[in-house]
């Protein structure tokens, strides 16, 4: 039944993305080129239904599937940090055409390329693992 839930979740992120035109690379153009509004939109209506999704279940103390209470401790702000992972993203993001979460939808589409893209995710993610004891937080 997990399993499932997950499932659905996914095919309905990749329904969402694909009818608001966010897995579009021309849409994505435009937004760095800041032609259009459009996928500011969707990224300001995903950080609010965000906030108000942790708020409700922070109020009711939802718990999650192993059966915890929904929590999370705000990080603390560092400028340099942020700002090198945010460029590091943005310009992976700028140069794909795609975020991480899009890159999925892409390739259930049949963009096989995105299953290359995913792969050298994964590999720089595992590369952070390795080598964040070593890096400045």
């Amino acid at each position: 039944m997990r399993l499932l839930s997950f499932f659905a979740v996914g095919l309905l992120f990749g329904i969402i993305m694909t009818k608001s035109e966010a897995i579009s690379w021309f849409r994505i153009h435009e937004m760095f080129r800041f032609e259009s509004f459009h996928m500011y939109g969707i990224i300001g209506v995903a950080v609010v239904a965000g906030a108000v999704a942790i708020a409700v279940m922070k109020k009711f103390k939802i718990k999650t599937l192993e059966n915890t209470i929904v929590s999370y401790t705000p990080m603390k702000l560092n400028v340099t940090r942020h700002l090198l992972a945010g460029t590091i993203f943005g310009l992976g993001w700028a140069l794909l055409g795609a975020c991480p979460g899009p890159m999925f939808v892409m390739l259930g589409h049949g963009f096989w390329i995105f299953a290359i893209i995913i792969l050298g995710a994964t590999l720089g993610t595992f590369a952070y693992g390795v080598v964040q004891h070593r890096l400045p937080h």
